[in-house]
């Protein structure tokens, strides 16, 4: 159905750093990004999706 293809390795730590800063601050680790937590993991999940579907990306 799609073509995937692994990420490269930028891809991989952005959506990795993203979803990290949406764990700690759903922890209350970063109290100013909380009302956002879900948002920052949906966007790592993005990410890693984009990064998956698009070859080079």
């Amino acid at each position: 159905m799609f073509n995937l293809s692994a990420p490269t390795t930028g891809m991989f730590f952005l959506s990795l750093l993203l979803g990290g800063i949406g764990v700690a601050a759903k922890l209350h680790y970063i109290p100013v990004l909380v009302p956002y937590a879900f948002w920052l993991v949906v966007a790592a999940l993005v990410v890693l999706l984009l990064g998956n579907l698009f070859k080079g990306l």
